[in-house]
């Protein structure tokens, strides 16, 4: 985040009169303690939220979409089947952390959200800014730590602040459930010596890869033996550059590539050929649909993209079948009442 630039636009905002953050008038209050460890005081009954970012914003629809006064990024027309209707409703205010455009800082205070919501990875950074964010807007900043293996601890947090705790606890188990499944699954994989290496590759080269030490490779180095080790490891989605050559060398026995990637013309490349996970037809597409299932944003759907590659990578240590589990998540998380027909879209060129 452009911290400086950000921060003198919003007392810029403030001064020239163009709102006062926050719709609770009740005088009464909560004290918070977030991630960071930062206590800030909060309306004891909160019904209006903005999210920093996307990652916030997939954590938060399934719980409380309906307290939300705008989106960090609109959604596609084509997610439309998967989602609420109300949701197409909220504005796009943006995100503050990198992605595509920066927060719409004139809407957030205009929507006078009773607290802004961060969840994720926390930056080195993150405390500063949001303390500096709250303290220049008047409206409460906070951070929630959520990674694939504390995603059931943030919706309980998130439920009781929100007092939405019944619907978080139902998110908490179906995770916790997940989670336990799958690590079961791979204590077997690994006793039995059966961990498969893969590559995680992006872009429309298919030359940048999700590496070892990224936020964004929770999920594959859960699953596999990921070879993207590499130095100065990128943080973003977008991964870290390489080339063909190093792929040859790492030589995968799979490589998935993201759903927005060069998959398509795949094989058909005489260069990719030459890479044996490639020749031997063990390549695929990451699920999507309304996100991938994988990697980007690295949020909780990617609980989806842990059981497609159990199932993908390990099919003889499964106990579960897809289907019932991917269609259980779309109705809890999204409300969404998946079809054979949406099911079988979702999962093209990912078997």
């Amino acid at each position: 985040m452009k911290k400086t630039i950000i921060l003198f636009l919003i007392l810029s905002l403030l001064l020239c009169g163009c709102g006062q953050a926050g719709a609770n008038t009740t005088g009464e209050t909560q004290e918070f303690t977030d991630s960071t460890g930062r206590t800030v005081t909060l309306p004891a009954k909160i019904t209006r939220i903005a999210i920093s970012g996307p990652l916030s914003q997939i954590y938060i629809l399934p719980l409380a979409g309906d307290m939300l006064v705008g989106v960090s990024t609109a959604y596609a027309d084509d997610a439309q089947d998967y989602l609420p209707a109300y949701i197409y409703e909220k504005a796009e205010i943006g995100q503050l952390y990198g992605g595509k455009g920066e927060m719409d800082l004139e809407a957030l205070l205009a929507a006078a959200p009773d607290v802004v919501i961060d969840i994720g990875e926390p930056k080195k950074t993150t405390a500063d800014d949001l303390t500096a964010l709250t303290e220049q807007t008047g409206i409460p900043f906070i951070h929630i730590d959520a990674t694939v293996a504390t995603a059931p601890e943030a919706y309980r947090t998130l439920g009781k602040l929100l007092g939405r705790e019944e619907k978080a606890e139902e998110l908490a188990v179906w995770c916790e459930d997940t989670y336990a499944m799958i690590t079961a699954m791979m204590e077997k994989v690994d006793a039995d010596g059966a961990r498969k290496s893969l590559l995680y590759c992006l872009g429309d080269k298919g030359v940048n890869v999700i590496a070892k030490g990224s936020f964004h490779a929770e999920t594959i180095n859960f699953m596999s033996d990921n070879l993207a080790v590499v130095e100065d490891v990128v943080s973003s989605g977008a991964g870290n550059e390489v080339d063909l050559e190093q792929i040859l060398l790492w030589n995968p026995d799979v490589i998935i590539f993201a759903p927005d990637s060069c998959y398509d013309d795949i094989a058909s490349s005489g260069q990719w050929q030459s890479v044996g996970a490639v020749s031997r037809g063990d390549f695929y597409k990451t699920p999507t649909g309304p996100y991938g299932w994988l990697s980007s944003p690295p949020a909780v759907q990617r609980y989806l993209g842990m059981l497609w590659l159990g199932q993908l990578l390990y099919p003889e240590y499964t106990q579960y079948d897809l289907q019932t589990e991917v269609t259980e998540y779309y109705k809890l998380f999204y409300g969404c009442n998946l079809t054979e027909e949406m099911y079988q879209n979702l999962i093209a060129d990912s078997y």
